[in-house]
């Protein structure tokens, strides 16, 4: 039988991971159920994608490039701001990297 055992993670005044390497899928769940977020597959694709992103990139970038790279890689039916906007209303690239145990974004507030 699995155990949940609660840790503590250390987070900015916003929520955002202090340490990347603590990021797990379960610290993900949890971030997202304290931000109202119940996640799909719809979710999960946009928090992988912004994770590979950073990978590649070593930076984060701002709303309309991540609307862009997600358009380029995976369509134009999930890179527009109405579907976006509907997985994160407060703010897709902010709540993305958010679960996702990034940096939070330069460009938001």
């Amino acid at each position: 039988m699995d155990v949940m055992i609660p840790i503590q993670l250390e987070t900015t005044d916003q929520g955002f991971l202090l340490n990347a390497g603590d990021w797990s899928e379960a610290v993900a769940k949890s971030l997202a159920e304290l931000n109202n977020i119940k996640l799909t597959d719809k979710h999960w694709e946009i928090i992988w994608f912004i994770r590979g992103y950073y990978k590649q990139f070593k930076h984060l970038p701002n709303a309309r490039v991540f609307t862009k790279a997600i358009a380029k890689t995976l369509g134009e039916d999930k890179g527009n701001s109405r579907y976006l906007h509907q997985l994160f209303p407060d703010g897709p690239l902010k709540y993305a990297c958010k679960l996702a145990g990034l940096p939070k974004p330069p460009t938001c507030l």
